[in-house]
């Protein structure tokens, strides 16, 4: 990982379950990341999800991602 590449975390079933209810979305809504991306950690397979911290400044930003 790179310095300037922001964290990408792959989420456990049960915190999938609360971001979806949090959101009240489904996966297919959820922005995609494809599979061969780089940036993904591994282990990490079609259908899981991925958070990405970006921090900037004294902020953190979270991104959700759903790996095609």
């Amino acid at each position: 990982m790179h310095i300037l590449q922001p964290k990408h975390t792959k989420l456990k079933d049960k915190e999938v379950q609360e971001l979806l209810e949090k959101f009240n979305v489904s996966k297919a809504q959820l922005p995609k990341i494809l599979y061969g991306d780089p940036a993904l950690p591994e282990g990490c397979e079609i259908g899981d999800i991925v958070k990405i911290e970006r921090k900037e400044e004294d902020k953190t930003y979270l991104y959700y991602r759903v790996v095609v």
